[in-house]
């Protein structure tokens, strides 16, 4: 397991420039935004792609997750999305993942992450939106599947899927062991769920898992670990005591204009917690380059 830091706190800077500041904060690895000014497939030929695996290396860091939920390239934070009315819109979507997928076997990355279909149109029914979201997966599925690389779906508020109920009844219905789920304690926290309590029931599909803490209002606002109202301690105790060995992302794209500060808050905030439930930090951390 790696205590990661996602780059899409870094959007003011290169990646190159993320990468540096990551590793000098000590965390053990990168989590990579799979969307500009970072790591767009477009933007990225093989030979770069291979420089900046090199790098990565250098650093002593490893790669959590290409995270591939936005797409301010050509869209937003949700759209282009899977359910989308148009077919054209919804082909964007699934060229970016099968893109991702290419980008993340490059770089010896096991994993990228998807949002959970997406906003529910206006006057589409969900039954009709879970239908396309299965039709768009069923095209990026077996590209997942040649490579080895998880495809993993993050429930967030307001989307197709938020809570365990709905993500457990989607993912149970598709047959292939590449697609899982990104975990993000905050999100689940947001649907007025206990966050422990939803990793013990998904973790037959957790493949990677998003960090950040949540006022107690539950509004769905990243805040740095220690700010908000989230039981760190039970939470890390109960993905402890499932004994889950993947690694965990901090994810605080809502402090770009202080990423730095906000990972090493983050990271005195919750070595000792991470400690006291059985997970040596020095497992967590960067070894040095």
């Amino acid at each position: 397991m790696k205590l990661g830091y996602s780059s899409n706190a870094f959007v003011r800077m290169s990646l190159f420039s993320a990468i540096k500041q990551i590793a000098d904060l000590g965390f053990g690895g990168i989590e990579i935004m799979g969307d500009r000014p970072h790591l767009y497939p477009p933007d990225w030929n093989d030979e770069a792609l291979q420089y900046l695996k090199k790098n990565i290396h250098n650093k002593g860091l490893h790669i959590t997750n290409i995270n591939s939920f936005t797409l301010f390239a050509v869209g937003d934070t949700y759209l282009p999305s899977w359910i989308e009315a148009g077919a054209s819109r919804r082909e964007m979507r699934v060229t970016h993942t099968l893109q991702s997928l290419h980008m993340a076997d490059q770089l010896g990355c096991t994993n990228i992450s998807v949002p959970p279909g997406g906003p529910l149109p206006s006057g589409m029914s969900r039954k009709e939106a879970l239908r396309l979201f299965h039709a768009g997966l069923d095209q990026v599925i077996p590209l997942a599947e040649e490579l080895g690389v998880k495809i993993l779906i993050e429930p967030e508020p307001d989307l197709l899927m938020e809570n365990t109920k709905q993500i457990r009844s989607f993912i149970t219905d598709i047959r292939s062991p590449q697609v899982g789920i990104n975990f993000d304690i905050g999100h689940f926290f947001c649907a007025g769920e206990e966050p422990g309590e939803s990793f013990q029931e998904l973790l037959p599909w957790i493949g990677h898992v998003h960090i950040e803490d949540i006022a107690a209002t539950r509004q769905h606002h990243h805040l740095i670990p220690g700010q908000g109202a989230i039981d760190f301690e039970t939470v890390l105790q109960a993905i402890k005591n499932t004994g889950y060995h993947g690694d965990i992302s901090l994810e605080l794209y809502t402090y770009a204009d202080k990423p730095k500060e906000a990972g090493e808050e983050s990271l005195d905030h919750l070595l000792p917690i991470f400690e006291t439930v059985g997970f040596p930090p020095a497992n967590l951390l960067r070894t040095g380059e």
